[in-house]
């Protein structure tokens, strides 16, 4: 524990001397996303993983959604732009999207089929995808995550929603 602890001390200044003042390191929005990044990831001396799950809440309508994010940079890429106010789209007849202001960074993110509840990033144009019914894997489609409660809402999705950083 403190290897670790250690580590994400120097991760943490190595961040901080590396961006310019008052910009934080891509993948995390505060200190506080430092901290949970690194608690999340496995420790160098094979430690067990920290329960540590990034999720985000989705208003709409009046009804929540909760999504938990895998450990991707471009779940981490989402996160570090939320709060977001953003209109949503009705897209085919399983999803609805909406565009983040940034591209995530798809390096190491898994490619992804549409299940019910996906929370998925479709590269070529740059849209977040929420599905409410199943889809066939598409090229270029990542999933982000899965939505752990509300699922059932996200087909009746309209107009702008609210995204934001739910802390564990």
């Amino acid at each position: 524990m403190k290897k670790m602890f250690s580590l994400l001390c120097a991760l943490l200044l190595f961040s901080l001397s590396a961006c310019g003042q008052g910009e934080v390191a891509r993948g995390t929005s505060n200190e506080d996303s430092i901290l949970e990044e690194g608690e999340a990831s496995a420790s160098l001396d094979g430690a067990e993983e920290d329960e540590t799950t990034l999720q985000i809440h989705v208003t709409a309508n009046g009804n929540d959604i909760v999504f938990a994010l895998n450990d991707s940079q471009a779940a981490w890429d989402l996160y570090a732009q939320l709060p977001l106010r953003v209109e949503v789209e009705d897209y085919s007849t399983n999803e609805k999207i909406f565009y983040p202001p940034q591209e995530l960074d798809v390096r190491d993110a898994p490619q992804a089929g549409g299940a019910v509840g996906t929370l998925a990033y479709y590269a070529p144009w740059g849209d977040i995808v929420m599905f409410y019914d199943d889809a066939s894997p598409a090229s270029g489609l990542y999933i982000l995550g899965q939505a752990v409660s509300g699922s059932e809402y996200i087909a009746e999705m309209s107009g702008l929603i609210e995204i934001e950083q739910l802390q564990s």
